[in-house]
Formats: structure tokens, C-alpha cells, sequence
């Protein structure tokens, strides 16, 4: 939904991998293990957006695009997994609007799993 409708590169994860994701390619994120900068985020409860002194984070091993928002999907008070917002072509800074649609995915993703 994210990508279809906001045209935002998405990845979906549990703690350990990416378990889904749309405007980047799924052959090379599926099953991909996430990095221990993400695990710490999230374990951390966390979130990261990237800004003008805020860099980017690599989220996932083995691949080059860097990750510019990130919330941590809350279930029943623990953490269980991530929903990653991905530089697109432009490297602009993310907007108001696509923050706000990644941590409602988050919200969402872990009220689906009560």
C-alpha cells in the first residue's frame, strides 16, 4: 500500500530478516539479514529519520540503499520487527507526509498482530 499508493521504497522486517517489500527489489531484500545498527534501533524502541544532520542507516546486510525512516513495530509491549522507508532516486530529505505514513504502518502492522 505505501509503495503503490505513495511511490515510497518499503521494507517490511521481523528482528532477525526482511519478510516483505515494495519499490525495491524482493529478490535482493527477501529473506535478507537485517544489520545490528536496525536490531539496536528497534530493540531500543527507537525510531530514525533521517534529516540534514541526521544521516541515513544501512538496515539491511548486503544492500547499498540506506534507510531514511524507520519505526519499530510494537506488539503487546514488545518489539517485532521494523517498517523501513528507503532513499529513493531523488536523496531528498523525507517529508511530514511519508513519516507519518510509515509510523502509521507500524502502528497498524502491530495492531494487526493482537
Amino acid at each position: 500500500m505505501l509503495h503503490k499508493d505513495a511511490g515510497l521504497p518499503i521494507a517490511i522486517t521481523d528482528n532477525d530478516h526482511v519478510i516483505a517489500a515494495a519499490g525495491i527489489s524482493k529478490r535482493e531484500v527477501l529473506e535478507r539479514r537485517v544489520t545490528g545498527t536496525l536490531e539496536e534501533l528497534t530493540e531500543n524502541r527507537r525510531i530514525h529519520i533521517k534529516t540534514d544532520t541526521v544521516p541515513p542507516i544501512n538496515a539491511i546486510e548486503g544492500f547499498d540503499r540506506k534507510a531514511e525512516v524507520v519505526y519499530p513495530i510494537m506488539y503487546g509491549g514488545d518489539v517485532s520487527g521494523a517498517v523501513a522507508l528507503f532513499e529513493n532516486e531523488k536523496a531528498e530529505l523525507p517529508g511530514e507526509s511519508e513519516i507519518k505514513l510509515v509510523q502509521v504502518a507500524a502502528s497498524f502492522l502491530g495492531s494487526q498482530m493482537e
